[in-house]
């Protein structure tokens, strides 16, 4: 593992460069923390993580030789390419306590946004510069929380509040266009992430119900209403105890066939077909996704997930029919600081560090809460 603070990275203000880890540290699988989560609704969406032990378990290897020296040659390739990525910092995000969570990229003028967990403010971070600015405030609109983020073809910036629904926003007024939200008097709710697909629709995921919500251009273009429930993913998943979390992050293929979503406590990954509606549990070979949180399909087949408590990045080969994955590529290092999400441009992968366990909402540990530093996107290449 290397880290970049010099060639194609940017430094922070007043030359302050991103959080590195101990120097020279290699690729590796690191302990979950033992910790819990502060309170609320976010204490329960990670409880079922914090105690997961190390990154992705690999594959176990049959007992014959020729299978174990098939996943030895297999570990030894992941760990030859691991090598070769390198970390480095994108840019700075002005604040003291801003626990950053959701990330999303505009294809039309490049520039990143970026969603704090804390109190919902937006911040926006133009190309070329090292330190983002805030776009929206805290609490505009009411907004709470600022969990999942998308751009969509049209410029539209979709932001998710945990605890009421989701809002749109046109990113050259910051204006609001429209805004869904759960029913009232629906049962407990945190939604979580979003998904848009090539026609415009929005897939959202609500970790308390394991359900996904939709919401089509013909609601969006009416400015707003009740989310309904397109997917009720509950008989699919494992047994979890009444009001656990399961489903967290989501992506969609770029033909807009099937959706891949993640529950990340037991650590599997499921497919929707948008079509029948069926759901069916993708066959993982080579690990699990246990941790994971932000997802991240690309039009090649690579789907790169940010797995949090284990400050770990994979990344997979989806089959062409989105039924079975393969795991490629393991990074574990210190220095992705509790990574929530990511998004994979060309030549890099920005992967955001959400310092959660300094201070924030999964800092439980005995004594004062820790002292996050400053807050930073890292800009991840090789992944």
């Amino acid at each position: 593992m290397k880290r970049d603070n010099t060639d194609g990275t940017t430094t922070g203000p007043k030359g302050l460069k991103g959080p590195q880890g101990p120097s020279g540290s290699r690729s590796r699988r690191t302990p979950a923390r033992s910790t819990g989560v502060a309170a609320g609704a976010l204490a329960l969406l990670l409880a079922g993580s914090l105690g997961l032990g190390a990154a992705p378990a690999p594959a176990h290897a049959h007992a014959h030789a020729p299978a174990a020296a098939n996943a030895q040659a297999a570990e030894a390739a992941q760990a030859a390419d691991a090598s070769r990525v390198r970390i480095g910092t994108a840019f700075a995000i002005p604040g003291a306590r801003v626990y950053p969570e959701g990330i999303a990229v505009d294809p039309r003028t490049r520039a990143v946004y970026v969603g704090s967990y804390a109190d919902g403010t937006v911040y926006r971070a133009r190309p070329g510069r090292a330190e983002a600015e805030v776009f929206l405030p805290p609490g505009t609109d009411g907004r709470r929380t600022a969990n999942g983020l998308r751009v969509d073809a049209l410029g539209r910036l979709w932001v998710t509040d945990s605890t009421t629904g989701v809002a749109v926003y046109d990113t050259a007024t910051g204006t609001r266009l429209a805004h869904f939200e759960v029913a009232v008097g629906a049962p407990a709710r945190f939604v979580n992430d979003l998904t848009l697909t090539p026609d415009g629709t929005a897939y959202l995921t609500d970790s308390v119900r394991g359900v996904l919500y939709r919401v089509t251009p013909r609601q969006l273009a009416a400015g707003g209403g009740v989310l309904t429930v397109a997917h009720d993913l509950t008989p699919a998943l494992r047994p979890r105890p009444a009001g656990g979390f399961s489903l967290n992050g989501i992506t969609s293929d770029r033909t807009g066939r099937y959706l891949l979503t993640v529950d990340m406590t037991e650590g599997d990954l499921y497919r929707v077909d948008l079509r029948s509606g069926a759901v069916r549990r993708v066959a993982l070979t080579g690990g699990d996704m246990k941790a994971a949180d932000g997802l991240d399909l690309a039009p090649d087949g690579s789907l790169r997930v940010a797995h949090n408590t284990t400050n770990t990045l994979t990344r997979w080969q989806v089959s062409a029919d989105g039924t079975r994955a393969r795991l490629v590529r393991t990074v574990t290092d210190p220095s992705l600081q509790i990574p929530t999400t990511l998004a994979h441009t060309p030549g890099r992968t920005l992967v955001v560090r959400s310092q959660f366990d300094k201070g924030g909402p999964m800092d439980t540990g005995p004594g004062a809460p820790g002292t996050p530093g400053v807050f930073t996107v890292a800009a991840v290449s090789g992944l």
